[in-house]
């Protein structure tokens, strides 16, 4: 199969899944200076993010503790390098690569700014980004300004989608 077809076929099945893909290298955005990893554990729900295969449906959130119910997906995150420590790594399972994981920006107790990419043959990328708060919802005004920064870092914020956090509470007891 010729390497353009087999591009072509890739870019095809993830527009159809609406996936961010891009022509080159991952970009590198900055990060959050002075990351503090103890203070970012705790729930986080997702409001906005550009479409990921891997994730559908309504009430998305993750829980960042130490320690994991045993009834639950678990994923492993790592400080990849001590000198960065918002620059993570996440697996979920054994034998498939763990996926980049970068907190762009936080102030912990309202909002979080998180982006991921991968690179393809180095011909293409595939980027993921998440605006994250500790409540259901987040005020546009803070939206916007994370808006500003994903823009800063390349990434087209009008291929976000709303995630729907709507009927959630009784998922919640």
């Amino acid at each position: 199969l010729d390497l353009k077809v087999l591009f072509v076929l890739l870019l095809t099945a993830a527009a159809t899944d609406g996936q961010s893909f891009h022509i080159g290298n991952c970009p590198q955005p900055s990060v959050q200076e002075d990351f503090n990893v103890t203070k970012y554990m705790g729930t986080w729900y997702e409001i906005e993010k550009l479409p990921a295969v891997f994730e559908k449906g309504k009430c998305s959130q993750a829980t960042y503790r130490f320690h994991f119910p045993i009834n639950s997906i678990q994923g492993v995150g790592k400080v990849e390098n001590a000198s960065q420590p918002a620059i993570l790594s996440v697996g979920f399972f054994k034998g498939v690569p763990d996926a980049p994981y970068w907190v762009l920006s936080t102030d912990y107790h309202s909002y979080a700014l998180v982006y991921s990419c991968a690179d393809y043959f180095r011909l293409f990328h595939v980027d993921f980004a998440w605006i994250l708060a500790r409540t259901r919802e987040l005020s546009q005004d803070v939206i916007g300004q994370l808006h500003d920064k994903l823009t800063a870092a390349g990434v087209n914020v009008n291929r976000l989608i709303v995630s729907n956090q709507t009927g959630c509470d009784a998922l919640e007891q």
